[in-house]
């Protein structure tokens, strides 16, 4: 049976399962790292900065 290895979705190196998804801790605080730094967005639409934010 031919099964296909997922990878760290990083580095593209094979998984880690004490890291899953990702191959090391190096890549895991990479991720974390992009978050805070706004490097991902959710797709949405824009914010209107004129409006007071939703509760």
């Amino acid at each position: 049976m031919n099964q296909t290895t997922r990878k760290c979705p990083i580095c593209r190196k094979p998984r880690s399962a004490e890291h899953t998804p990702f191959c090391s801790q190096r890549c895991r605080d990479r991720d974390l790292l992009r978050w805070l730094e706004d490097g991902y967005a959710l797709p949405g639409q824009p914010a209107d900065p004129d409006l007071p934010p939703e509760e």
